[in-house]
């Protein structure tokens, strides 16, 4: 078990390498697609260069993801608790509500009030994967086995003490394939935030659907698949390294 983890992060980091290597070769990408698409004029989107572009795509991933973990893991855990358990089902309403409701619907509402650029994007991204977050989280802590918890309190454990060292490691695994969905969800969803302004992969992809160029549309869905299979890959890593609760890792 533990060789065939460390196999799948050996792979992680080769094709981590082989992202960096291929994002970083603008020669490479004019090369191929001038090749692929002789016919036009323009192969390269020239906004920015394609690491720009991937790195400009990471910052609204990795600041939405985040809003949503600091804000979706303590509302899953505050629905488990005695305090909180009658807005369970009002909360679980809302979370679902926000990934049903579209993000393009939310840019348009958004930008009145914040603007064009990155916070009406980052708005929309964090509603949309919240839900995953605060769904496992909830789940997670509710397998819990209630033996485990006895087991905590007749140590001596105050509830504070049993969440932190029982709960949250035995429901871990769960919470993080929560995590691991809304990160893969933000991940393709950012594209959006190209339309007002905010950069990213989807820029090229806009650009090409507008002047109906498939490179420019290439440029920019290959690297986000590319980094959509990576995040995922990261994220089932340490997902693996945890124990489902009742199980041993």
């Amino acid at each position: 078990m533990k060789e065939h983890r460390m196999r799948r992060w050996v792979l992680l980091a080769l094709f981590s390498g082989l992202f960096i290597a291929v994002i970083s070769s603008t020669g490479l990408w004019e090369t191929t697609l001038r090749f692929l698409f002789p016919q036009e004029s323009q192969v390269l989107h020239p906004r920015a260069s394609l690491i720009v572009l991937v790195m400009e795509h990471l910052s609204l991933v990795a600041i939405s993801s985040s809003l949503t973990i600091l804000i979706g893991l303590p509302i899953g855990i505050w629905v488990t608790r005695p305090g909180g358990r009658n807005f369970l089902p009002l909360v679980t309403d809302l979370t679902s509500f926000g990934q049903t409701f579209p993000p393009v619907a939310v840019l348009a509402l958004a930008v009145p009030m914040l603007g064009f650029g990155l916070p009406p994007t980052i708005a929309a991204l964090f509603l949309y994967g919240l839900l995953p977050v605060v769904r496992n989280t909830i789940a997670g802590l509710s397998a819990v086995p209630p033996g485990s918890l006895e087991t905590a309190y007749g140590m001596g454990m105050s509830q504070w003490q049993a969440l932190f060292r029982v709960e949250i490691p035995l429901s871990a695994r769960i919470i993080l394939a929560g995590v691991r969905t809304s990160v893969v969800i933000n991940i393709g969803t950012a594209m959006i935030g190209a339309v007002i302004g905010a950069g990213g992969l989807g820029s090229p992809i806009i650009a090409g659907l507008v002047q109906d160029n498939l490179a420019f549309i290439l440029e920019g869905a290959i690297p986000a698949a590319m980094l959509a299979i990576l995040a995922d890959q990261l994220l089932a890593n340490i997902e693996g390294s945890f124990a489902y609760p009742g199980q041993s890792p």
